[in-house]
């Protein structure tokens, strides 16, 4: 019989943390029209002359920091989810791992499905919060690569899922593994989005006049900010946080027109308003990566020092937590 072939895809790493491999990744990433949505033109200037020479240096360094010796955590842990997920499912299905940049790339990823020749694909883009520029294009490559194959099977790809039961509960279990009652204060920081992106989800007004800080509405369903609040609110309550207790907070900014406020800014102000303790969420990855590891952990919490706070720890991402794996499979069997 033929299987079902389930298709876990992440946002993508560089292949190594040297320069040349960090420039093709940006290079490939930032030309993405979903990414910097501005003329082709235009974008081509500012990322190909700009951003890309100046910037691969720097975030080559940041990532070697960030590498082990079996290579990108978000490569490692999406081969053990992979891995975990195959062996939960059983024979019935063949799992593989995708990444919308460098590799395993979508294109040759799709090529080993479809020379299994499946009787159903389902692709789980793995961001729990609908962006254009990562649930969008990642869907939008997979359509452009199974368009032009001769037989199509049945195709289902997942949307988002920041209210999914099992993945608010992964994230609580992490959280759990802290003594909650030693923190004074709680981030929880999400990466950022120019606000433009998020205005361009409605028909009508810009995201600032939708309530999306406050409730979920059949307007802002899709409202990468809308649904960040909302996944907050959800763990906040299961660790029984007040509303006071906690910050949103949005990071990885490039320039002042993005969603605010700044994490950076948030855990410099708290710590100059004598808070000594935080403890930070990063709901926003599935992966521990550059943007938990590295910029949260390693940056943030020299910032937090620097103005007077003593402790910033980083509550873990999902990784290849076993309430995790059983939240894919039933993504997989149920919907």
């Amino acid at each position: 019989m033929n299987k079902t072939a389930v298709v876990l895809i992440n946002l993508g790493t560089p292949d190594s943390p040297s320069t040349s491999d960090v420039r093709k990744y940006l290079f490939q990433f930032l030309n993405d029209k979903r990414v910097i949505d501005i003329p082709w033109l235009l974008r081509k200037i500012l990322v190909n002359l700009i951003i890309v020479p100046f910037r691969a240096p720097k975030s080559a360094k940041l990532y070697k920091e960030l590498w082990t010796k079996d290579g990108s955590p978000l490569i490692i842990y999406g081969k053990k989810a992979k891995e975990l997920l195959q062996e939960s499912l059983g024979d019935d299905y063949t799992v593989h791992l995708a990444m919308r940049y460098q590799n395993p790339g979508i294109p040759e990823v799709m090529e080993q499905v479809r020379l299994e020749n499946p009787r159903k694909i389902i692709c789980i883009p793995m961001y729990p919060h609908y962006a254009s520029s990562s649930s969008g294009s990642t869907v939008e490559e997979v359509m452009r690569v199974i368009k032009n194959w001769y037989v199509i099977p049945d195709l289902r790809i997942t949307g988002q899922f920041y209210d999914h039961t099992g993945y608010i509960d992964t994230i609580v279990d992490n959280a759990k593994k802290h003594d909650l009652s030693n923190f004074e204060h709680f981030v929880f920081s999400y990466h950022g989005l120019p606000e433009r992106q998020v205005d361009k989800v409605y028909d009508e007004g810009p995201c600032s006049d939708k309530h999306c800080e406050s409730e979920i509405t059949h307007e802002n369903f899709h409202c990468y900010k809308a649904t960040c609040y909302a996944t907050t609110r959800l763990i906040a309550a299961k660790l029984n946080l007040k509303e006071s207790d906690y910050t949103v907070s949005f990071q990885s900014r490039l320039d002042k027109n993005w969603l605010e406020p700044f994490s950076d800014v948030v855990v410099e102000d708290l710590a100059k308003k004598g808070m000594k303790k935080l403890l930070v969420f990063s709901p926003a990855f599935v992966s521990d990566c550059l943007e938990t590891t590295i910029e949260i952990k390693d940056e943030y919490e020299e910032i937090f020092h620097e103005h007077g706070g003593e402790q910033l720890e980083l509550v873990e991402s999902l990784n290849d937590h076993p309430k995790w794996i059983a939240t894919l499979k039933g993504m997989v069997l149920n919907g």
